[in-house]
């Protein structure tokens, strides 16, 4: 299946339950020039914040293949450099599904599967 890469611009969300019973939160978006934020937090059990990090960096679309390249994160405020040798900072998954209100994708290293929902911008016109 063949996606377009204005189907992926603007603000998406997801929430995970993990393992321990915290939650982790990712707001991604992305930009029709290439480029995204992704804003990942975890709260504990009680709902404290207790980790918060924020991901920069370039992504396309290609075919059914999405892709990222991590540039930089900002953890507690601090900016850090990606190593651009590192191929952790590469990632690429197909895309299983896309429409205006969800986006899911399974990376194609660990074969793990996301899903996003677009989060609406503007919600009235005032």
């Amino acid at each position: 299946m063949v996606f377009t890469r204005q189907q992926l611009f603007g603000s998406w969300y997801r929430n995970e339950v993990l393992q321990d019973g915290s939650v982790q939160t990712e707001l991604a978006k992305m930009t029709e020039d290439g480029e995204y934020e992704f804003a990942f937090s975890i709260h504990s059990k009680q709902g404290e914040l207790t980790q918060q990090s924020i991901e920069l960096g370039d992504w396309g679309l290609v075919g059914d293949i999405h892709f990222t390249i991590a540039k930089a994160e900002y953890i507690d405020e601090e900016e850090y450099a990606t190593d651009l040798a590192n191929p952790d900072n590469y990632h690429a998954y197909r895309v299983l599904e896309l429409s205006h209100q969800i986006f899911k994708y399974q990376h194609i290293v660990s074969n793990e599967v996301f899903i996003l929902k677009r989060v609406i911008d503007k919600i009235a016109h005032c």
